[in-house]
C-alpha cells in the first residue's frame, strides 16, 4: 500500500535558513506551547466533551541529556489528516489569525532551531490513527525533498495528542540555562497558568508564577500617613485601535533583577519574563535608581502587531506615545507611583536585621582579632605626614567630578576621582594644593583596592557608600588640620593600613606615604 505523504514546500532551504534565526531559548521553545495552547483554545468545547468538563490542557517539556533529545507533548486537540498540508508547510498562514498561531511559522522554525533532526507524533479526536512525520534536515536539504512520508498506527479513537521529539540539539539547556529557561516559560504563559488553562511541567516539575509581593507603606512624605498598597490599575487608549490594560505596582523588596514590566499580547508575554523585565530608561531612569528596582507591572497591549518569532513588539512610531502616557498615569497625584519608588526607604525586618547584624559583627569580630595585632604593633611607629601638599601621583582613571563650595568666606575646589590601578596602594589618598589661598582638594579612593574588591567594586550601592564615607574622612581631616590639630593624616594613614590589613581577602605588605 503507498503510503501517504505531506507536501513541505515552498522549498527546502528557507527550513535550513531556520537554524540560524535570533531565537533565545526559551522563546524558540514557547512556539511549541502556543501551539499547544492555541490548538486547545479552539477545540475546548469537543475536547471537554470527549473527555469531561474539568478538562485542561496539560504539556509536558523533558531534556534528555543522555540522550541530547527534547520531547513536548500535549493533550491538546492533535492535527487532524485534512489540516497537515497547512501545519507542514512553511508560512501557511492560518485563516484564523486571532490566536497565537498566525504566521504558520513556530513549530517549523522553533524545530529547526533547535535541532537537525525532528518529529512530529499527533492524533486527533475520534481518529483513530497516529501519524508520525521525521524531518531529517540535512537529506531534506542535500536531496531537495518536497515531500515526506506520513507513518500511520492504530491508536485509540478517544486520544488525542501532539508531541514533538527534537533530536541531536544543537545547543542542549543545561545548568543555568535550564533555569532560565523556567523561569522564561513560567512568567511567558503566567496568566494562562493562573486561570488554569495551563499545567506546564519542565523536567516533571510543574511550573508555577511566582506572585511579587507589592508595598504597603504610607507615602514617603507622610510617615505617619495611611498605610496603602502601592498598585494602581492602567487603563488607557490612544488611537487607531490600540489600547493598553493591566497594573502598575511597587515591590515589596527591591530588586534589581525582578523588576520591570511584563508585555502582554493576547495573554502571552512578548516582553519582559523573568529577569528580563521591560524598563524603559524614560521611566525607569539608570540601574542604580529606585524606581529601577521597585516598579513592575503586567500590560495587555491590544491591536499591537510582534515580530514573526513574538519575542518583540513592531513598535513603529508607538512606542515613545505609549511610554509618555504611561509615565502620565504611572505618576497621577492620587498614587504616585515614581514619587514613592524614589523616595521611600525600606527599613529592614527586626529579624533579618539581628540575623545580619550579628553575621556582621562575627565576621568583623574574627578578622580583627586574627589581623589587627600585627598591624597596630606596625602603625604605632608610624608617622603621618603634617601637610597633604605635594599633588596626586597620576592614575588611570574610572570617573571623576570636580565641585565647588564656600566655606567661611573661602572657596573650596574639590575633585572625587575614582581609579583603578593596582600601583594604588591606598584606599584613600588626598591633596590640598595651596591651602593658605583657597583648598584645591583631590579626594581619591581606590577602585583596585582588595578592601574595594571584596566588599564593593561591582555593587554600585557599596560603591556609593563606601565613597561617601571616604570624602567625609577627607574632609574631616582638612578641617581638623584647619582648626589647628597636629599629624590629622594619622587617621586616614591607619584606616589605609586596617582596611588593607585586617579587613581584605589578603595583606599585601607595607604602604608607600
Amino acid at each position: 500500500m503507498k503510503k501517504n505523504t505531506v507536501n513541505i514546500k515552498p522549498g527546502v532551504s528557507v527550513l535550513s535558513a531556520f537554524r540560524f534565526l535570533n531565537y533565545k531559548t526559551w522563546f524558540a521553545m514557547a512556539e511549541f506551547v502556543d501551539n499547544s495552547v492555541e490548538s486547545f483554545n479552539k477545540n475546548q468545547k469537543l475536547i471537554c466533551d470527549s473527555d469531561g468538563s474539568s478538562t485542561s490542557l496539560i504539556v509536558k517539556i523533558d531534556i534528555d541529556r543522555n540522550s541530547n533529545r527534547i520531547s513536548i507533548k500535549d493533550n491538546a486537540a492533535g492535527i487532524a489528516f485534512k489540516d497537515f498540508p497547512r501545519a507542514f508547510k512553511t508560512a501557511a498562514i492560518p485563516e484564523d489569525r486571532t490566536g497565537l498561531s498566525e504566521f504558520g511559522m513556530g513549530m517549523k522554525s522553533a524545530a529547526c532551531w533547535f535541532a537537525p533532526k525532528w518529529t512530529v507524533r499527533t492524533t486527533s479526536i475520534g481518529d483513530p490513527i497516529i501519524r508520525k512525520v521525521s524531518f531529517l534536515m540535512e537529506q531534506i536539504v542535500d536531496d531537495e525533498i518536497e515531500e515526506l512520508d506520513i507513518d500511520d498506527v492504530v491508536g485509540d479513537k478517544q486520544h488525542h495528542f501532539t508531541e514533538i521529539i527534537l533530536e541531536d540539539i544543537y545547543h542542549l539547556p543545561k545548568g543555568n540555562t535550564v533555569k532560565k529557561l523556567k523561569d522564561h516559560l513560567t512568567d511567558i504563559y503566567k496568566v494562562f497558568i493562573r486561570e488554569g488553562k495551563l499545567t506546564l511541567y519542565l523536567n516533571q516539575e510543574e511550573l508555577v508564577p511566582y506572585e511579587t509581593p507589592i508595598l504597603k507603606a504610607p507615602f514617603y512624605k507622610e510617615k505617619d500617613g495611611p498605610t496603602i498598597e502601592w498598585k494602581k490599575d492602567i487603563n488607557f487608549d490612544f488611537g487607531e485601535n490600540l489600547s493598553v490594560t493591566g497594573f502598575a505596582a511597587l515591590r515589596e523588596t527591591a530588586s534589581t533583577q525582578r523588576a520591570g514590566f511584563s508585555l502582554f499580547r493576547r495573554g502571552r508575554i512578548v516582553e519582559g519574563s523573568a529577569d528580563d523585565g521591560y524598563r524603559p530608561e524614560v521611566i525607569f531612569k539608570k540601574p542604580n535608581s529606585y524606581i529601577y528596582q521597585r516598579l513592575f507591572g503586567e500590560f495587555h497591549l491590544n491591536g499591537f502587531n510582534v515580530s514573526h518569532s513574538k519575542d518583540g513588539f513592531k513598535w513603529d512610531e508607538n512606542e515613545e506615545p505609549f511610554l509618555e502616557l504611561l509615565r502620565d498615569h504611572l505618576d497621577e497625584e492620587k498614587m504616585p507611583l515614581l514619587k514613592q519608588a524614589e523616595g521611600f526607604r525600606a527599613r529592614v525586618a527586626k529579624k533579618k536585621l539581628e540575623t545580619g547584624a550579628k553575621n556582621a559583627v562575627d565576621d568583623t569580630a574574627e578578622e580583627m582579632e586574627t589581623n589587627l595585632p600585627t598591624l597596630l604593633d606596625g602603625m604605632s611607629e608610624c608617622v603621618a605626614d603634617e601637610e597633604p601638599t605635594s599633588p596626586l601621583p597620576k592614575r588611570p582613571e574610572v570617573a571623576a567630578k570636580t565641585l565647588k563650595i564656600s566655606h567661611a568666606g573661602s572657596d573650596w575646589i574639590i575633585t572625587i576621582r575614582l581609579v583603578d590601578d593596582p600601583a594604588e596602594s591606598q584606599w584613600l589618598a588626598i591633596s590640598d594644593q595651596a591651602p593658605e589661598e583657597k583648598h584645591r582638594l583631590e579626594i581619591r579612593v581606590s577602585t583596585s583596592h582588595p578592601f574595594m574588591i571584596r566588599f564593593a567594586q561591582v555593587n554600585e550601592e557599596a560603591l556609593a557608600a563606601l565613597l561617601r564615607v571616604a570624602a567625609s574622612l577627607a574632609i574631616a581631616e582638612i578641617t581638623a588640620r584647619d582648626a589647628g590639630v597636629k599629624q590629622a593624616g594619622a587617621i586616614r594613614r591607619n584606616v589605609n593600613e586596617i582596611l588593607l590589613g585586617a579587613f581584605s581577602d589578603h595583606y599585601i605588605g607595607g604602604l608607600d606615604d
